[in-house]
């Protein structure tokens, strides 16, 4: 998330928010946040039309946060909104989480049985082969077999 829609979540300047990581910068390594490239703030300014500079626009290139940088803040920051939107955030990740493992074991459980029911048909298939098989065997008249009096 940028920086900038992170300040807006938790109620302070995006120039506040910043001034707070820059004194806090250990708490973020670069897979926490990072600065976007001049390209790439090009690129993404192009696509959410920003305000120009002398506007309220930027002067400097955006931060980027990760999941990870994102829970950092709440050390970093605290008010009270801030506090709230971050018990939020933790709560809406750890249901991504959960969802992301429960699909991953419903995957397994539906490869399991395409794996059994391709079994089955390989097996049916056999069956009937075995039919077919029997039912086109031609059969000669059957000889009786047990007991058989004399007089008959």
């Amino acid at each position: 998330m940028l920086d900038s829609d992170l300040a807006e979540l938790y109620g302070v300047d995006t120039k506040v928010l910043n001034q707070s990581i820059r004194r806090n910068i250990e708490r973020f390594p670069d897979d926490f946040m990072f600065q976007l490239s001049t390209e790439e703030w090009e690129s993404l300014r192009s696509q959410i039309v920003t305000s120009k500079k002398g506007r309220g626009g930027r002067t400097y290139l955006p931060n980027v946060f990760t999941e990870h940088g994102i829970l950092m803040l709440s050390s970093v920051l605290n008010s009270k909104q801030a506090i709230q939107v971050n018990i939020q955030i933790v709560r809406i990740f750890s249901r991504i989480r959960q969802f992301i493992l429960d699909s991953g074991e419903l995957k397994l459980e539906i490869e399991e049985i395409k794996q059994k029911v391709s079994n089955q048909d390989k097996n049916i298939e056999l069956v009937f082969t075995y039919l077919d098989k029997l039912i086109d065997k031609k059969i000669g008249p059957r000889k009786r077999i047990g007991y058989m009096p004399d007089d008959l």
